[in-house]
């Protein structure tokens, strides 16, 4: 099959045949018809979170089963499904509490279903590798979607959405009438905006560099914009929530100065809730005697803390419902051929969601 492959960091991603193999026990084989683009996979293709070259990487997608391992229940072949890099044992502490998102049995994805055509090593990135026409992944990283749903826009829920809007929903587990501030208004950021309106959000508050952006965040469901830019922005936030600051900051971008400012628009007793993810090594720094003294905390959120049998059927409900949009997030559309083109849009901050589709 064809593959977007990453032979070193930072370059081009060259699309070249590998080899995949049958699924084994507990597997199965997915057809891929779509997969977005996500900052996560620029990150890795750049080498800010480390692993090994070559790798296919690749984990927001969307497609059809087509094979399966022996051991697998619950799933048919031509079943619609997402595709995640939330890969979960099911017997670890983690996964006992309900937390598949951080998994503690660890997965070597240098020795998984792929290899190179001459059967060297090819790393599955995101244990998912999914910039391919195919992939084959555990059972526990799919969920059946409707067949009515787009792939491009279904693909969505397996990333950038559950991420931005868990981050509200379970990780955060927002109460009706809260304030928020929504660090970033792109991709996860509009999706923690989306997440705020249907957890009941009093004011939803987008933050970010661009007027484009915070008109975007309006109509995802912002109620106030306010330009990082602008003259002491967590000043005019205290001004809208009357003094008091936000309840809780979704920092949605990785990147440490934001997360060095998030604590100033904070309530007491609010929380900074950490979504995006800067480079390896980054580091950020706050006032822990100030953070202490307002009985403010930070929360880790991973992939919105998501469980998919739970959370999957509640988002496809609210989107045939028209309260989570999915369709108004693809901006682009490309073919596999095209990914650096589709990976340069995203980089430059142009695309909610660029999306490589196939067929």
């Amino acid at each position: 099959m064809k593959a977007a492959v990453c032979h070193e960091f930072g370059q081009p991603l060259v699309v070249e045949e590998v080899e995949l193999r049958a699924p084994e026990f507990g597997e199965v084989q997915v057809d891929v018809k779509a997969c977005a683009i996500c900052h996560s996979d620029i990150a890795y293709m750049e080498g800010s979170f480390g692993g090994s070259l070559p790798a296919v990487y690749g984990h927001e997608a969307a497609g059809i089963v087509t094979a399966l391992g022996t051991g697998t229940s619950g799933y048919n072949l031509g079943d619609p499904v997402l595709v995640t890099l939330i890969r979960a044992c099911g017997h670890c502490a983690s996964c006992a509490d309900a937390a598949p998102t951080t998994c503690e049995t660890v997965h070597d994805r240098t020795r998984g279903p792929l290899s190179t055509s001459g059967g060297g090593l090819l790393e599955q990135g995101l244990s998912a590798g999914a910039f391919a026409q195919r992939v084959v992944v555990d059972q526990s990283q799919i969920a059946r979607i409707p067949a009515d749903i787009a792939m491009e826009a279904a693909c969505l829920l397996s990333c950038g959405v559950i991420t931005g809007f868990g981050a509200v929903s379970n990780t955060a587990k927002m109460n009706p009438g809260s304030s928020v501030v929504v660090l970033g208004a792109g991709g996860v950021g509009l999706n923690a905006i989306q997440g705020a309106v249907v957890c009941g959000a009093s004011k939803i508050i987008a933050v970010d560099m661009t007027e484009e952006k915070l008109d975007t965040a309006l109509e995802f469901g912002a109620t106030h914009g306010v330009l990082v830019t602008s003259d002491k922005p967590h000043k005019q936030v205290k001004s809208l929530t009357g003094g008091r600051g936000a309840d809780y900051v979704f920092v949605t971008v990785g990147a440490s100065q934001a997360y060095d400012g998030a604590a100033k628009y904070l309530a007491r007793r609010g929380s900074v809730v950490a979504v995006g993810m800067p480079p390896m090594g980054v580091k950020s720094s706050y006032s822990p005697l100030l953070l202490a003294d307002a009985g403010q905390s930070i929360l880790g959120s991973k992939m919105g803390g998501t469980v998919l049998k739970r959370d999957i059927p509640y988002l496809i409900d609210l989107y045939a419902q028209g309260r989570l949009k999915l369709d108004e997030l693809v901006t682009r559309r490309y073919r596999l051929d095209e990914i650096n083109d589709a990976i340069a849009d995203t980089k430059a901050g142009n695309a909610r969601r660029n999306v490589i589709v196939f067929d």
